[in-house]
């Protein structure tokens, strides 16, 4: 880690008390239109939208198949942001035949059938047009988990994203009394697969009254599904599992922890961050090949543990993606965009 790096990352650490407010409790009043059956959405002719604002340009795409000027190849079952540009660097972030933020799947720890397992690739998805610059992907009630969902993209000032997801579980269909929830981002050749994040290197089995100051953290996993997921410092939740549970990403635990939830990863002088809330429980994951070769996946899981049918739950997560050599601009968004995603802002 640079010292430019360094000092930056003492900064956040530093000036960032929260008092984490925002986060949801257990079942929420929806924003999105997950319930409504019409309203003032529009539903776009073709299977994308394209949102610029500020430096960024965003194509959120639902999971139909798309080949023309803006998205040639892009294959179906990738739902999420199929590119990402920025003024300075006009490439795809994204691997450009898949997506990035892309809902992957659903699942109970249970060993299931393939499809079953990658519902959100294979179940219909409406979009929906909701603002000059927001765009949903609702998913109705379908398949064996029979979960209704909504995510909303949408671009905040600066080109930010700002992904809203909520749910709402229709039958008592998951198996070990949670819901677990995958997302995917695809990332096309970067110089580094690794991801970077604050928190405790090799400090698993240890008491949290024994880890050393937090520092950044260069995740690194060896295979796909082997160290593959980090977990916050204090989140010691255990979900019941298969022993042959056929993804190896979901409980391939590293030995590290984070501190606070954010990454980055650097790809053709960009970094792209991605940043939680501290309530949501999201865990962070990586694949050096999940693409294919060169091709690292930058995920993130969110569980609902003892749901209720009929309860919506949320989590809210943003994405900054910023030129990496203006460094101190980077980590102070960064800063910014976490200090302001939980107080709610």
């Amino acid at each position: 880690m640079t010292l430019s790096m360094t000092r930056h990352f003492w900064i956040l650490l530093l000036g960032l008390t929260l008092s984490h407010s925002a986060a949801e409790e257990h079942s929420v009043k929806p924003i999105t239109t997950i319930h409504q059956k019409s309203g003032s959405w529009k539903v776009p002719e073709k299977n994308y939208v394209v949102l610029k604002r500020g430096d960024v340009e965003i194509v959120v795409v639902n999971n139909e198949a798309v080949d023309d000027n803006v998205l040639p190849g892009h294959k179906a079952g990738y739902s999420g942001v199929a590119k990402i540009s920025h003024k300075n660097q006009d490439k795809n972030l994204f691997v450009p035949s898949y997506a990035g933020l892309n809902y992957e799947h659903i699942h109970d720890g249970k060993t299931r059938d393939r499809d079953i397992l990658f519902e959100p690739r294979k179940l219909p998805i409406q979009l929906r047009q909701v603002s000059e610059y927001a765009v949903e992907l609702y998913q109705a009630p379908a398949g064996h988990y029979q979960l209704e969902s909504c995510q909303r993209y949408e671009l905040l000032e600066h080109g930010t994203i700002q992904l809203t997801y909520e749910c709402t579980p229709r039958a008592r269909t998951f198996a070990n009394d949670y819901i677990g929830l995958f997302w995917a981002s695809y990332i096309h050749q970067p110089e580094d697969l690794s991801i970077r994040f604050p928190g405790f290197e090799n400090v698993e089995g240890k008491s949290t009254k024994d880890y050393p100051e937090p520092q950044m953290v260069r995740g690194v996993t060896p295979q796909h599904g082997t160290q593959a997921t980090h977990r916050g410092k204090s989140d010691n939740r255990m979900f019941n599992h298969d022993t042959d549970f056929p993804l190896s990403l979901v409980f391939g635990y590293s030995r590290h922890r984070f501190d606070q939830p954010w990454y980055f990863g650097v790809s053709h002088s960009m970094g792209f961050a991605q940043i939680f809330r501290d309530n949501d429980l999201i865990r962070l994951t990586q694949s050096p090949s999940g693409g294919g070769s060169g091709n690292p996946a930058w995920d993130f899981q969110y569980f609902v543990p003892k749901y209720e049918v009929g309860k919506t739950y949320r989590f809210v997560m943003r994405a900054v993606y910023h030129p990496f050599n203006l460094r101190a601009e980077f980590f102070d968004r960064i800063a910014e965009e976490y200090t302001r995603l939980n107080a709610g802002q």
